[in-house]
């Protein structure tokens, strides 16, 4: 049990209310181990009663599996209205929000990749492959690219493969501390445009 306090219990619409135990639920889920969480505690942070999460989520296990879902999906609003400049300039806004994402919710994420080197659950193994699918359209949304139909195969694996990359990069931020929040969007940024540039035209010509 991770003994959080008993917040007052508010009246909410049944969105929001949802939206406040996934909050609550990110935030414990990070901080703590899954063991160590329990619905009731979940509950009491969040003002609810226990019986509304099973209501909303069916137990503890969804519900933990939406917010691992929630964090590795890049939100739509990363790449919701762009202005209709460069792919340079689109990509390094959606990057800069992304990293604000992931700065915003440091544990979590953090523990959700964690979970990807795992590789021994395969309802978690599922969320990360969807995951990447949503990452790659978001980044050919950005880039302007979302027409390509020669090498689009080659073209989607070589920026999933990125995506390992980024996870990579992002612990050496929020752990190692080597990079910086600003070193990290130029890395992010660069390698895509190098890669879409540079690398995707030489795979089509194989």
């Amino acid at each position: 049990m991770v003994g959080q306090r008993q917040a007052p219990r508010r009246r909410m619409e049944p969105d929001a209310r949802r939206a406040e135990i996934l909050s609550v639920a990110r935030r414990l889920f990070g901080a703590n181990s899954y063991a160590s969480v329990s619905t009731s505690d979940i509950a009491a942070e969040a003002g609810v009663a226990r019986a509304l999460i099973n209501h909303y989520f069916g137990g503890k296990r969804q519900l933990y599996l939406e917010v691992v879902r929630q964090m590795m999906v890049v939100p739509a609003s990363v790449s919701e209205r762009l202005p209709p400049t460069t792919p340079e300039e689109r990509l390094s806004i959606c990057v800069d929000r992304w990293l604000e994402v992931v700065e915003r919710n440091r544990d979590m994420w953090l523990s959700a990749i964690g979970l990807e080197s795992l590789g021994n659950d395969p309802e978690i193994d599922q969320i990360m492959l969807e995951a990447d699918e949503i990452a790659t359209d978001r980044i050919l949304e950005a880039a302007m690219m979302t027409d390509i139909t020669e090498g689009r195969t080659k073209l989607r694996a070589m920026i999933r493969a990125h995506s390992s990359m980024l996870k990579a990069a992002s612990r050496e931020w929020l752990v190692r501390g080597t990079l910086s929040r600003s070193d990290l969007h130029v890395i992010l940024t660069r390698t895509v445009l190098h890669l879409l540039n540079t690398v995707f035209p030489a795979l089509r010509e194989d």
